[in-house]
């Protein structure tokens, strides 16, 4: 998790955000303490909060779980949840489930704090890794299909028919999000959304 103090056109901002280096951006109780730490200061001296999301999720397993992450992880939705400070959510590439909500003050709904939900062309929203999603979804659908290589080309088709679901343009069409931004346009819309 990456944690920084900005500027963004002239005004003081805080920054949270998955980093994509190390285990691909999952949260894990390190991760999701530090981020904690960083809203409750952010969130005492009245700063606003820029919330970068490429996540696959919170991080699962054994070794995660000896590490305290469920109990980091909801102490990280609590900051959010109890946040006052201006918050706005951007989705650069994955929105994967409950991490994907922990980087968002837990809700896909405006809360109080949630000036904007926004993505980049890029990101991609599903309640787990869309490949994974197909296999269990379309099991028994799969299965029963005898042929390797018609099997294949039905998943690539289930596959590619989720990603066009979970498509920042297809949420934004839906008012699941509020926009759809240009990359490059990014600290403009900050600006116009804190202003």
């Amino acid at each position: 998790m990456v944690t920084a103090l900005a500027r963004v056109e002239g005004r003081a901002v805080g920054v949270i955000a998955n980093d994509c280096r190390h285990l691909g951006g999952a949260i894990t109780s390190v991760g999701a303490s530090k981020a904690t730490g960083f809203i409750g200061l952010c969130d005492r001296f009245a700063i606003p909060l820029v919330a970068l999301c490429d996540t696959p999720g919170i991080m699962v397993g054994a070794e995660a779980e000896r590490t305290g992450v469920l109990g980091a992880a909801s102490r990280l939705f609590s900051a959010q949840a109890a946040l006052r400070s201006p918050l706005i959510s951007l989705v650069l590439r994955r929105w994967t489930g409950i991490g994907g909500l922990a980087m968002m003050a837990g809700t896909m709904r405006r809360a109080t704090a949630h000036r904007a939900l926004m993505a980049w062309p890029s990101g991609e929203f599903a309640g787990m890794g869309i490949e994974g999603q197909v296999r269990l979804q379309h099991r028994a659908r799969l299965e029963a299909v005898d042929d390797p290589s018609e099997r294949q080309r039905l998943f690539r088709h289930l596959v590619d028919d989720e990603y066009a679901t979970a498509s920042a343009i297809t949420k934004a069409e839906s008012f699941f999000i509020d926009d759809v931004i240009d990359p490059a346009q990014t600290r403009r819309w900050i600006a116009l959304a804190f202003a």
